[in-house]
């Protein structure tokens, strides 16, 4: 490997010939300057990785030396020194974008943290990650292991979704795989928790359930807006939990995060149902039988979810809750940016309702195209993506002026999606629908083992099709591949993000409070 090479341009550098020779004995290439000038021509003869700069040089100052460096090079790490606290010419470093700012006089130590914070840092942080999370591989592995209720597995996936997070800028290959290896294993054990439990969540027969999509609108916005003046409810659809840990940086600029819960969303874990059964307050077969003019079933035409504004005022009506409440559905960047200049007509409002399609769309977006697929190859690219797109929307726009208005916020989501690996072999009929991570139909063929098996629709309250539908569910990273042209269909889905199934990404997803700063 290279020596790490130094540019150090002092007006006494001989003064400073013990700290060079320091840095040598590291194994640091250091070279000197007297003055600016120099240091420049040194920088446009040969590369260097990092530059120590004197703040008080005869001729040319530091901040003018530093000013053409950047000019030259944006991205080179410049580290200032100088022998004045003065704030303003800290002010002046600091908005020059320098990598550190050392008041003389400066030790050897300090030049060698330096150096190790802005060159070493990612190697060291990597390094420690590591370490850490090797130490604590067993316990989540015997947590996992144990018989965990509802609760205990919220816990143990944000803890996974911590590792994945720490993790995901990592260069040790062997530590990733050991992570990709113990979250399947989650998701493997996390699914036959789900297949016992589910039937009786909802047909409560078990007192201890959790928060599921058809009432978390009872149990969690209700409750909130009841002692708030004013709320908004941004459902950004298909947001899975990694990624609004990736986003809350970002909005903790504008707000305090007052509480960060995990709901459970029903079966299938799509938009069809999970969102209708979100703002109804009813599961999918008592939105059918109730508001029958409101709902559209799978084999039926139309838009299944046009009716969710309706629905969320059906279920206000029965709570008896009379406020005053908008909605307002983002599906592209003109719609966006129309309810921004709108915003001010909404203060009026108790519950200001905005679903959000971006991270769906960019799922779908993932599969279909080709360049997608090369900007999201793995899952902190599709982060990256995520939290790329949400810096330039105009849904930064709108937390940005909600927070200006000192209003409350809620961010959650209808279900999440995961990155699917595994083909598993269906046969179905014409009639069958065409979601990867569920099917249902009157004649499907299977093999039991592969998959959730619900014969009676009526137990998950399901519609059926017919007399003789069932329902069927992939677990962790399956998806359902047809026999016909199997290798092409295999080739084109493995490494995209579906949902619908029964995975820790597409069931637990984030339900947050936050208040304006």
């Amino acid at each position: 490997m290279d020596k790490i090479k130094i540019l150090w341009a002092d007006d006494e550098i001989d003064l400073l010939k013990p700290h060079i020779l320091f840095l040598e004995q590291k194994g640091y290439d250091v070279v000197t300057a007297n003055n600016g000038d120099d240091a420049l021509d040194s920088l446009k003869e040969q590369p260097f990785d990092i530059v120590f700069l004197d703040e008080n040089m005869p001729g040319m100052s530091g901040i003018e030396t530093l000013a053409e460096i950047k000019a030259l090079q944006p991205n080179l790490p410049v580290v200032m020194i100088t022998k004045s606290e003065e704030e303003s010419i800290m002010e002046d470093a600091i908005g020059s974008n320098i990598a550190d700012y050392l008041i003389k006089p400066v030790k050897p130590n300090q030049i060698l943290l330096s150096l190790k914070k802005n060159l070493e840092n990612k190697k060291i942080v990597s390094e420690k990650k590591t370490f850490a999370y090797q130490q604590e591989f067993r316990n989540i592995g015997m947590e996992i292991s144990g018989n965990l209720d509802h609760t205990e597995w919220v816990d143990v996936y944000k803890k996974l979704v911590r590792w994945e997070l720490e993790l995901g800028r990592s260069s040790d290959e062997g530590i990733l795989d050991v992570f990709k290896m113990q979250k399947e294993e989650a998701n493997q054990v996390f699914s036959k928790f789900i297949e016992k439990h589910y039937i009786s969540w909802l047909n409560g027969r078990d007192d201890d359930k959790p928060v599921l999509s058809h009432t978390v609108f009872k149990e969690k916005v209700l409750k909130s807006i009841e002692t708030e003046k004013n709320t908004f409810l941004i459902l950004i659809d298909n947001l899975r939990y990694d990624q609004w840990k990736s986003l809350q940086p970002i909005f903790e600029e504008y707000f305090r995060i007052e509480s960060d819960e995990i709901y459970y969303s029903i079966l299938p874990t799509t938009t069809q149902y999970a969102r209708n059964s979100f703002f109804a307050g009813l599961l999918p077969t008592e939105i059918e039988k109730k508001y029958r003019k409101y709902w559209v079933n799978e084999d039926e035409e139309g838009t299944k979810n046009q009716f969710e504004s309706e629905l969320m005022a059906e279920q206000l009506k029965r709570f008896g809750k009379d406020i005053k409440f908008s909605y307002h559905k983002i599906l592209n960047l003109n719609a966006g940016r129309r309810l921004v200049d709108s915003l001010p007509n909404l203060l009026q409002n108790k519950l200001n309702v905005i679903v959000y399609n971006f991270v769906d769309m960019l799922s779908h977006a993932r599969t279909e195209m080709e360049i997608i697929r090369e900007l999201a190859d793995d899952e902190p690219a599709y982060r990256s993506l995520t939290i790329s797109w949400f810096e330039h929307s105009p849904l930064l726009d709108i937390i940005r002026y909600i927070s200006s208005k000192g209003l409350n916020l809620i961010i959650t989501t209808d279900h999440g999606s995961v990155r699917v690996q595994n083909p598993v072999k269906v046969i179905g009929d014409r009639n069958t629908n065409t979601n990867l991570r569920y099917k249902t139909g009157k004649s499907l063929n299977y093999s039991k083992k592969d998959v959730y098996e619900v014969r009676n629709p009526d137990d998950i309250y399901m519609p059926r099709q017919s007399i003789s539908a069932s329902y069927i569910f992939c677990r962790n990273n399956d998806f359902f591949a047809y026999p016909n042209n199997y290798n092409y269909y295999v080739n084109y889905y493995r490494n995209t993000f579906q949902h619908g199934g029964i995975s820790l990404e597409e069931m637990l997803i984030p339900f947050v409070r936050l208040k304006a700063k």
